[in-house]
């Protein structure tokens, strides 16, 4: 005998994580496009490869952060027969995208920062400063603006982390120029852009680690699925556990399947009712997950399934 019990925010109900926060993503938006223009400009006219790598970083932020807002687009189109849970996971997609653009533009900013370090060009310290500083400004805007989101979606972290990184290389190239203005040494720019290079990747490659769990249906990293065994374990009623499975469709959507042996008394129609709102508030309770799916089966069921159980 079996029963299921779903309680679910999927695509097609509720929305992914990353919808709540469209509008700070297109505000995000639109000042990377305005720092975008100052910075080419900036670099112009210094020939700072500092400002120059910054502009290309943030050149990347405004594709992300677009491809970010896309991804939310198509993530909450609602699921199909086809298709189950909707589109969910373009979010996550669009998180992997970032992190390649990110590991491109690191490359780069590598690459240019090796070769001027050999042959330094001649930087105005004093217009370098001043649009290395419009650039933190316009970028701790941004970071204001994501700083809820990125806690709650994979595919907002990715552009915030975008955007910390843009930030952070804003700060060095004002070091960067502060140091040529009292110093005179052209090297400053060269290795402020490698620091920019140094800062992007770490941060890049966490994100790229996060995105693969998901789309690899690892279980969520705030979920032990040992302990998820024992609450189901310690409920009344319960007698075994098989075929736990824990894995998230995308950001904010975990998901839970398990069969659950059960005694006979669970086994008519008012003791499955009572049993899977148990076993609902359970992991609701304990481990905020309520999209959830249970077979509630007699002892020896499992020896009749087509396939090995574990």
């Amino acid at each position: 005998m079996g029963a299921g019990h779903d309680h679910g925010v999927s695509a097609a109900s509720g929305g992914t994580a990353g919808a709540a926060h469209r509008g700070r993503l297109r505000a995000a938006l639109l000042i990377a496009c305005a720092l975008l223009v100052a910075e080419l400009a900036g670099a112009l006219l210094t020939g700072s490869l500092a400002l120059l790598a910054d502009a290309g970083h943030v050149a990347t932020d405004a594709v992300g952060i677009g491809v970010a807002l896309l991804a939310i687009r198509i993530a909450n189109r609602p699921a199909s027969d086809r298709r189950t849970f909707g589109l969910a996971r373009a979010e996550i997609l669009a998180a992997l995208l970032n992190c390649l653009l990110l590991l491109g533009v690191g490359g780069y900013i590598l690459l240019e920062a090796v070769a001027r370090l050999r042959e330094p060009a001649a930087v105005p310290g004093g217009t370098t400063v001043l649009f290395g500083a419009v650039g933190l400004a316009l970028n701790g805007a941004s970071l204001w603006l994501l700083r809820r989101g990125q806690r709650e979606s994979l595919n907002v972290r990715g552009a915030f982390l975008e955007v910390a990184a843009d930030a952070l290389g804003s700060l060095a190239v004002v070091v960067a120029a502060l140091v040529i203005m009292t110093t005179g040494w052209q090297g400053a720019d060269p290795v402020a852009s490698l620091v920019i290079a140094l800062l992007i990747v770490p941060r890049t490659v966490r994100l790229a680690r996060e995105a693969l769990d998901v789309l690899l249906e690892a279980a969520p990293r705030n979920v032990e699925v040992r302990r998820v065994r024992e609450h189901i374990l310690r409920m009344p009623g319960v007698e075994d556990l098989h075929d736990l499975h824990v894995w998230t469709i995308t950001s904010g959507m975990p998901v839970v399947s398990a069969h659950v042996v059960v005694g006979r008394e669970a086994l008519d129609e008012a003791g499955q009712q009572r049993m899977l709102r148990q076993l609902q508030g359970c992991l609701g309770k304990h481990f905020d997950v309520t999209h959830c799916t249970f077979q509630l089966e007699p002892a020896g069921h499992a020896a009749h399934e087509p396939r090995p159980c574990h």
